[in-house]
């Protein structure tokens, strides 16, 4: 979506008037073909590997698809000659970024993290421009060659309409609602400890729950099971939430979501008091520093999943929803990491780098 969204703000800025021709390269798996097809985006594929930090027999297997990727890459940027790459990161951009590099194309990379990833981190010194999300990462990265732009979502996430989410659902004006969710693909610990709770939760509460495609079937299934019907008594699951999303985040008292960047970003725009849930054993730890880092200004409640147990999941709940104050300041700090201007000053690097 990143990706995306500022190619669009791109096409904005230069026009009818000038020809800009865009290309994905990198693992064409279904979601990357759906999004890309949606706005026109041809895509080629590469094979891509991941080094993990720990022994596993599927680093050898991977150790063979990086180079094989790299040769890919080399000839998929020969035949399309780029004016410039924009990278998101992860080891999915390693070989694409070092065959610009060999063809001394410029290439501005994004880091969404509070600490950059392992590939951003060996990718920095062949960029030629690095965009970052947290204040924290500046430091990572050369000073000539860093700009704090926080994170590209939507322009249109904070301006979402209660009202129309309250009509999607049925939502009764007198019950506050919490929304969770856990990225586009679901979360399993968080939908598995929620269920747990939701009928202490739904006495007082509505819950919006984005449980992810692959996870809709069995979380509506333990849900009956508890005598809970889905889109009654106050539970509204839903496999994968779309365009609707901010009309969701206009509507929810309360948020609960992982420590993905994007995912706070929009809770950021929206001011709105969260409990955030890291995913334990992300790359790098990253989701845990992420949330961490926001939550050192005052930004977000914390909960490991370690510690995810019935009890302290709905004593935290209960004690953001029942102090106005803490909902505040919760929604008053967290919007420090937002960063309006974000897909304007990264579109600018882009087509500043292609004028040089």
């Amino acid at each position: 979506m990143p990706l995306i969204t500022v190619a669009k703000k791109m096409k904005e800025k230069v026009g009818a008037s000038d020809d800009l021709e865009f290309l994905f390269i990198g693992p064409a798996g279904e979601l990357e073909i759906e999004m890309m097809g949606r706005v026109g985006i041809p895509i080629k594929k590469i094979l891509v590997g991941k080094m993990r930090r720990y022994f596993a027999l599927q680093n050898f297997v991977d150790c063979l698809k990086i180079p094989l990727g790299f040769v890919q890459a080399l000839w998929h940027l020969l035949v399309f000659m780029p004016d410039a790459v924009f990278s998101k990161g992860g080891y999915a951009s390693l070989g694409v970024v070092l065959a610009a590099w060999i063809y001394r194309i410029p290439i501005l990379i994004h880091e969404s993290d509070s600490v950059p990833g392992m590939t951003n981190d060996f990718l920095g010194k062949f960029s030629t421009r690095v965009a970052v999300s947290y204040e924290e990462a500046e430091k990572d990265f050369p000073a000539a060659q860093v700009v704090l732009t926080g994170n590209p979502i939507r322009e249109d996430i904070a301006q979402g309409d209660a009202q129309k989410a309250r009509e999607m659902f049925s939502l009764l004006e007198s019950k506050k609602v919490i929304f969770v969710y856990g990225g586009s693909q679901g979360a399993q610990i968080i939908n598995d400890k929620l269920i747990n709770i939701l009928p202490k939760l739904l006495h007082k509460y509505q819950v919006i729950h984005q449980t992810g495609k692959n996870n809709y079937e069995a979380v509506t299934r333990k849900a009956g099971e508890l005598g809970i019907k889905a889109g009654t008594d106050g539970y509204h699951p839903v496999a994968f939430i779309g365009e609707e999303l901010k009309d969701i985040l206009a509507v929810a008292d309360l948020i609960i979501t992982r420590a993905g960047a994007n995912s706070l970003a929009e809770v950021a725009a929206n001011e709105k008091p969260a409990i955030v849930v890291p995913l334990e054993g992300s790359a790098n730890n990253h989701q845990k520093k992420n949330a961490y880092a926001i939550a050192h200004w005052g930004g977000c409640m914390v909960l490991e999943e370690s510690n995810l147990g019935e009890n302290i999941f709905v004593s935290r709940i209960e004690e953001i929803m029942n102090d106005e104050n803490l909902q505040k300041k919760l929604g008053e700090n967290i919007k420090r990491f937002y960063h309006p201007d974000a897909i304007d000053k990264i579109a600018d690097g882009i087509l500043g780098m292609i004028k040089e």
